[in-house]
């Protein structure tokens, strides 16, 4: 007897729709096809499509440290509210995940509390290139995280030779932030106080591509892999378009669903974050990228920051935005109005993440793969609103926008977690494996 059958779904299988049943058995895909056997139980996905399971490969979780404004069990409810199977958090936490120890004491915060599956970066310091190199079997380690610019603590890594340490030494792909930290520190100036349009100003395209450069320059020195984070510029998507192979990079909901002025004048400061939302030439260019199947993932860069600290007084205000629950919605929404297709989305958020960064038995419905599944209602719109926003903070960029397309249902190891925006059963989530 199977455990769970899904059937009358319109699944996506090797780059096409079919109407086939799929059958789960101890957590995995066993069967794809008509079935007629018995099962514990079974779920009618009619007038619905079946993805695999969907994964964000950029989200800031706050855990350990500031966990009034996130943790690993809030955050990993709202991944799964919204239709997200499996997260990669960052190691900007406090203290950093910079250490094996600082590791695996994530790994135990994380066992029997995070409903999702869940990898975690390793964050690069100047001084522990050493240990970079020995991350290769590390259980539960997704890749290094590089912050090129704008970092707390000793995550900051701005010499140009402590990043070629880095990817010297890397025995994973290298996430990079991107951003130019002393063209940032010469931009300071050009902060208004109380006035966050500024803030692209201050962290200047110049800052972006500036860094890409010389990201990918030692990227390609060493002959090792680098996935730049949340691309913004035109400049950058020029450039990185001459650029693949080992470079890979991702842009998020958020700078294809806003621009500049307009987000500024609307949020204020709720649309502040790390690069920032630029104008329309750059958000255009961005859509170009995805279009034309330039970028490779698509990540939320969820960052959720408390409502009292988000109004404060620019520049006082911090950067970032929750996403991990509305990246599906927003990019669904997109789908509806033409600006890609579905065989693109499931490339950005199941296929490609497998890819790049060697993962074990998802991003597929294939036999034997993990029974990992993103249950979407393409005609189903829904009306993002702060109270419905399972992340700490209670609030998104996106609060009263509709968006046509929505996830219904989220499967993890066969076991639904989420029915029709509700949070089923307890936390089960478990580290990613990597090849």
């Amino acid at each position: 007897m199977l455990d769970l059958i899904i059937k009358n779904g319109s699944c996506f299988i090797n780059g096409e729709l079919k109407d086939l049943d799929i059958g789960v058995k101890n957590g995995k895909i066993k069967k794809i096809g008509i079935i007629s056997e018995e099962a514990k139980e079974i779920y009618d996905a009619k007038n619905q499509t079946v993805l695999p399971g969907c994964i964000d490969t950029q989200t800031h979780f706050r855990e350990p440290g500031s966990t009034d404004t996130e943790d690993l069990n809030s955050g990993s409810r709202a991944a799964v509210a919204g239709g997200i199977t499996a997260v990669f958090e960052m190691p900007n936490t406090n203290p950093p995940t910079a250490n094996k120890v600082e590791f695996q004491k994530k790994l135990d915060l994380a066992k029997n509390r995070m409903y999702c599956n869940y990898a975690f970066y390793f964050g690069a310091t100047a001084d522990n290139a050493n240990e970079l190199a020995d991350l290769k079997n590390l259980i539960g380690c997704c890749g290094i995280k590089l912050f090129a610019g704008s970092s707390t603590g000793n995550l900051l890594v701005a010499d140009e030779k402590d990043i070629e340490k880095v990817f010297q030494n890397s025995s994973k792909v290298v996430a990079v932030h991107s951003e130019d930290e002393e063209i940032l520190n010469i931009n300071k100036k050009l902060i208004k106080k109380g006035d966050v349009h500024s803030h692209p100003i201050w962290r200047s395209d110049e800052c972006a591509i500036s860094s890409t450069r010389r990201i990918v320059k030692i990227a390609e020195r060493y002959n090792k892999k680098a996935h730049i984070l949340h691309i913004t510029t035109k400049q950058e998507i020029d450039f990185l378009s001459q650029h693949k192979g080992n470079i890979t990079f991702e842009i998020t909901p958020q700078h294809l669903t806003i621009y500049a002025p307009d987000c500024y004048d609307n949020l204020g400061t709720y649309a502040q974050m790390n690069p920032p939302i630029r104008d329309k030439s750059h958000y255009d260019r961005l859509w170009y990228a995805v279009k034309n199947n330039l970028n490779d993932t698509i990540g939320s860069d969820h960052a959720p920051h408390l409502k009292v600290n988000k109004e404060k007084e620019y520049p006082n205000s911090p950067s970032g935005m929750p996403g991990v629950q509305t990246l599906i919605p927003v990019m669904l929404n997109h789908i509806n109005n033409g600006k890609l297709t579905l065989n693109q989305l499931v490339n950005l958020v199941c296929e490609n993440p497998v890819k790049i960064f060697g993962i074990k038995n998802k991003g597929f419905i294939k036999e034997e793969f993990d029974a990992d599944f993103t249950i979407v209602d393409m005609n189903k719109t829904i009306e993002i609103k702060n109270e419905n926003i399972e992340s700490k903070c209670k609030w998104s960029p996106f609060n009263g926008f509709k968006f046509k397309g929505t996830p219904t249902h989220t499967i993890i190891s066969g076991n639904i977690k989420m029915k029709n925006g509700e949070i089923i059963g307890e936390p089960s989530g478990k580290p990613i494996g990597f090849f």
